[in-house]
């Protein structure tokens, strides 16, 4: 990942808390998205596309390209933009944009998360 670009003066957070993707875990703040975390964290890119096996992630922030889609434990595939970081939450990187394509078994996506995105 690359390095961490956090805002840190002038504003006030939520509580701090953690949260795991792809068995690593990501500080949070409460009212923060489950994108602007990792985002914050130095992650850009969070699946691969199927075909041409490129990396995206963040880029509309509304919930309408689906390019910052991750698989949620118990739910399956979200938009991480229009989801709320929670305590002990679980993601991981997908492969394509298919339940099919989620990394089996918790094994990690071939991602480099800090990799230019296509």
């Amino acid at each position: 990942m690359t390095k961490a670009i956090r805002i840190d003066q002038g504003l006030q957070r939520g509580e701090p808390f953690s949260f795991d993707v792809d068995g690593e875990s990501v500080p949070a703040f409460g009212g923060e998205t489950v994108a602007a975390a990792l985002m914050a964290e130095g992650r850009r890119a969070l699946r691969v596309t199927a075909g041409r096996k490129e990396g995206r992630g963040y880029y509309c922030g509304m919930g309408v390209c689906w390019d910052c889609m991750m698989w949620l434990e118990g739910e399956g595939s979200v938009q991480t933009c229009r989801l709320l970081a929670a305590p002990g939450m679980r993601l991981r990187s997908m492969k394509g944009a298919g339940p099919s394509e989620a990394s089996p078994d918790g094994e990690k996506a071939e991602i480099h998360p800090d990799e230019s995105l296509g």
